[in-house]
């Protein structure tokens, strides 16, 4: 084989190595290309996303919010329950001394 021959194998091998890759190339960007229809289904999952993450601070707020209600209500409750629990005792008392009193009058 002399040299210019083998110049040409050479330059065969090359090209068709090059036309080999191009051709995979071309078939796997063939197969692995993104459609309308996948963009399309991606734009309503992020819509569909973000409606749900407004939704979630939405819900979050109003419990934040009850809980805030609810905490007022029971720190106003408990302050009854106290003035209720010390009339209760005071009333408690005053019968205690009224009935010492009737008993020792009636002694």
């Amino acid at each position: 084989m002399n040299r210019t021959e083998f110049v040409v194998v050479t330059l065969i091998v090359l090209t068709a190595a090059f036309a080999l890759g191009w051709f995979v190339n071309w078939v796997v960007h063939r197969f692995t290309r993104v459609t309308k229809a996948d963009l399309g289904e991606l734009e309503r999952m992020a819509q569909a996303l973000h409606e749900a993450e407004e939704t979630r601070d939405q819900a979050i707020a109003y419990i934040q919010h009850r809980d805030e209600e609810v905490s007022r209500e029971m720190s106003a409750l408990q302050a009854e329950l106290r003035a209720a629990m010390e009339g209760l005792r005071d009333a408690r008392y005053e019968a205690e001394n009224l009935r010492q009193r009737l008993a020792e009058q009636g002694q």
